[in-house]
């Protein structure tokens, strides 16, 4: 095939590439580039998880750009490299072009020199005359052709110049684009590091917020609760949960007689007290059958019950407090307290807090205020108002076995006289009474361990 043809068909089909190709394509879109310019820090939202993945999702969208972009560059480059080549093999055809002509114009000179010699001749034959006039018209019409030639070959070269000024316009606009997403691919990362700075930021902020909050909710309610605690209750409400939350106590004692036996029994009503470990069935031991005065004996039989409604338990033993020979408790399982379901009273942080206690009698159901003051010579004991005066004016006067209340509803302690009352805190036992038959130890000893204890005590006291 003719290489000038050849050359024709290849501009033509390259032409056509470029008049199909879709520039407008390769253009990058600045819309998401501006809209993830940087802010000012004081107008900028609140950052959280959906900005940061838009974020993400356009810095995605600018790297498939710039590929694309440098795809279509790479394109554009092999292009202008095969239209330098294309000129270069034109531009050698013009030269190989240029000296034919120049040859054939020689030659049509030599002609014509040659047959104005020969029309000189007159011996020439007409046979030779007509073969030049052949030759010297072939090679004018050789000559025409290729200045024709070699004036298509000019304007192709003209255009092909003007298409690779025009492809090295289109690589400098794709490589100023190039850069200018380089450097929107730059401004977006920092941008993506601020919003990521800012949200750690936020949180750390929401993290010390919430923790605040939660200090405060849990002083608030230790307000509360100290306000609760601090606050007097009003005394019927104390005396109403006594009646809902007493327990009823029965000691039985058989003592062997000469003729028959002797049997002591008493009744009396109680609650139930912790100490934050245990808790106890509160009575004075004028609640059972012992007694300050009586000749130690040996009783072969003690038994007791605890009981609240329906549900009744057995007492197991009996503990005289190293407190005071007369503050007597009987120790219950937390299992057996949760059956019963009467209230456990918790002691009194503060019992001196406030200048009047509660008094409250279950035998006759009497309660109501009294002024409470500290003895000095005696810090287990209280002493409470017991005046005539107080007695004359219809109002409670206090009484052995009678239970004193906090105003604030928590136990302080138990009458052990008609003046004084022993602060409750320390439940050390100093003897313990296993009930039943045979009770252990004997109860001689432990009936004259606690008149001992008791005869030792300050005439006040006693």
């Amino acid at each position: 095939m003719n290489k000038t043809l050849l050359l024709i068909m290849c501009d033509f089909m390259l032409l056509n590439l470029l008049a199909l190709t879709r520039w407008e394509k390769a253009e990058p879109s600045h819309t998401q580039l501006e809209s993830a310019a940087p802010r000012s820090p004081a107008n900028a939202p609140a950052i959280n998880a959906d900005m940061v993945e838009l974020m993400r999702i356009s810095l995605e969208d600018e790297k498939a750009s710039r590929t694309a972009l440098a795809a279509q560059l790479s394109s554009t480059q092999g292009s202008l490299s095969e239209r330098e080549k294309n000129l270069a093999a034109v531009q050698s055809q013009k030269g190989q072009l240029e000296r034919t002509l120049a040859a054939t114009q020689t030659s049509v000179k030599e002609l014509e020199q040659r047959y104005t010699a020969t029309s000189q001749e007159a011996s020439m034959s007409k046979e030779q005359l007509a073969k030049l006039q052949r030759e010297l018209e072939e090679r004018k019409a050789e000559a025409e052709r290729q200045q024709a030639e070699l004036a298509r070959a000019e304007r192709q070269n003209a255009e092909a110049r003007q298409r690779i000024e025009s492809l090295n316009v289109a690589v400098k606009v794709a490589e100023h684009e190039k850069q200018l997403i380089a450097q929107n691919l730059t401004e977006v990362k920092q941008q993506v590091e601020v919003e990521r700075a800012e949200r750690y930021k936020v949180q750390e902020q929401t993290t010390q917020l919430a923790q605040g909050v939660g200090q405060l909710a849990e002083k608030s309610g230790e307000l509360s609760q100290e306000i609760r605690t601090n606050r007097p209750v009003n005394p019927n409400l104390i005396f109403s949960d006594f009646q809902a939350n007493r327990v009823a106590t029965r000691l039985t004692a058989r003592k062997p007689g000469l003729f028959s036996p002797s049997i002591r029994e008493k009744e009396a009503q109680t609650v139930l007290v912790s100490d934050g470990h245990r808790t106890y069935a509160l009575m004075h031991l004028s609640d059972t059958p012992f007694t300050l005065v009586e000749t130690p004996g040996d009783y072969d039989q003690v038994t007791g019950t605890l009981s609240r409604g329906a549900f009744s338990a057995p007492v197991g033993e009996l503990q005289f407090l190293r407190l005071d020979p007369r503050v007597i408790v009987v120790p219950v399982d937390d299992s057996l307290a949760a059956l019963m379901g009467a209230k456990v009273y918790s002691l009194a942080r503060e019992p001196f807090k406030f200048p009047e206690a509660v008094l409250v009698r279950a035998d006759d159901g009497r309660y109501g205020e009294t002024p409470l003051r500290i003895d000095p010579t005696s810090q287990s004991y209280v002493k409470l108002d017991n005046r005539i005066v107080t007695r004359l004016f219809g109002e409670i006067s206090p009484k052995r076995g009678d239970i004193v209340f906090s105003k604030t509803g928590e136990l302080i302690g138990m009458m052990v006289n008609s003046e004084y009352c022993a602060v409750l805190g320390d439940f050390t036992a100093a003897t313990t009474l296993r009930t039943g038959d045979k009770p252990e130890p004997a109860t001689s000893g432990i009936i004259g361990n606690f008149q001992a204890r008791w005869s030792r005590l300050p005439v006040k006291l006693q």
